[in-house]
């Protein structure tokens, strides 16, 4: 069986376990032992992030192949009309060629937690919350998205990976899940990454 922990990244913290800069990681807020990130989100991100002891089930968490969709609520500047978001539905050309088409939806503000610090708050600028779901993952790409139709992210929550939803989950708090699936063996992540030096 393996062990998955579903953790609610705090806004700017790591994806990893450790900093040379002295900037927030994982080790703040979670302690369980030779587990690693299934994938990664952003340092000025928030939300679902999966860990995991098993390499095998890192790598069907984030391979390509196996197109887990990534849920996002996404804060935007301004109101992105009908028009904008069918091109975002349709696939837009970012620098490194088209994305895939996306769902994509208006969200009523979310009942969710502060940000610390907060989104800057400008009274002559609206926003808008949007529901995204994307079946790839480009680097930073759902800011690039918003940015591309002229509506930049201001606050981003991943929200669902898969399966795995963030519920009532606050930031920096986890929880675990067993998986009643058989191990098999694949290459251990590298365990440099999880040192505590």
């Amino acid at each position: 069986m393996s062990s998955l922990y579903l953790l609610h990244k705090p806004y700017q913290m790591l994806s990893q376990f450790t900093d040379t800069q002295g900037r927030a990681t994982l080790a703040n807020v979670i302690d369980a032992p030779e587990v690693y990130p299934a994938g990664r989100l952003d340092y000025d991100s928030e939300g679902l992030l999966l860990l995991t002891d098993d390499g095998a089930l890192a790598h069907r968490i984030t391979h390509p192949r196996h197109k887990q969709p990534k849920t996002y609520w996404v804060q935007v500047e301004g109101e992105p009309g009908e028009t904008t978001l069918k091109a975002l539905r349709s696939g837009i050309t970012l620098k490194d060629g088209p994305t895939r088409p996306a769902q994509v939806r208006r969200l009523a503000a979310p009942n969710i937690a502060p940000r610390q610090p907060p989104v800057r708050y400008r009274e002559a600028i609206p926003t808008a919350w949007l529901e995204i779901v994307l079946s790839e993952g480009r680097n930073r790409q759902v800011r690039r998205m918003t940015a591309h139709v002229g509506h930049p992210t201001l606050r981003l929550i991943r929200v669902a990976i898969g399966p795995w939803r963030l519920d009532d989950l606050a930031p920096g708090a986890w929880r675990k899940e067993t998986l009643h699936a058989p191990r098999t063996k694949a290459r251990t992540p590298d365990k440099r990454h999880r040192s505590r030096r």
